[in-house]
Order: structure tokens, then sequence, then C-alpha cells
């Protein structure tokens, strides 16, 4: 399982989502996740919108598989409905 967050610095749900994330990876063997720091890659929310296929208006968007989730809120609520934190 592996799940790519795209965010920017100082984003209050792009640090929870990550924070998730970091949760998921330290209790689950089959799960890892990588962090796009939209700034420092350069990574406008219009390119975001055209990589991904939705409208970006928020930050962070979350994909887990290559499969697209939403924000935090919807990663939260993932994770929560699927028992992704249980084992």
């Amino acid at each position: 399982m592996q799940v790519t967050i795209y965010g920017r610095p100082g984003c209050p749900y792009c640090t929870r989502a990550i924070q998730i994330a970091e949760m998921l990876k330290q209790k689950r063997d089959d799960f890892d996740f990588t962090y796009t720091d939209m700034y420092a890659e350069n990574i406008s929310k219009e390119k975001l919108s055209e990589k991904l296929g939705v409208d970006v208006r928020t930050v962070p968007q979350v994909l887990l598989d290559d499969q697209y989730i939403g924000g935090c809120t919807e990663f939260e609520a993932y994770v929560a409905k699927n028992g992704l934190l249980l084992s």
C-alpha cells in the first residue's frame, strides 16, 4: 500500500495527512508514503489538476496506490472506514 500526498508547507491539513501516513507506516508492514512539497517542486494547483484528472482547489491531495482519495478529511475517513490503523 503506497500513499502519495501532495501538499504545501505550513498547511495544517497537510500536516495532519502526513501524521496519519506516519501512523500507518509505524503500524503496518505493507504501508509506505511519499510527500511532495508543491512549492519545492514548482507544482501549481492547475498542473496537479491536469496530472490527477480532478479539480484541485485545496491541499493536501492524497492518492492510495495511484487511486485518488481526496483531501485530508477524505483520507482520514478512508483510513477509519477501512480499519487501516487496526492491527
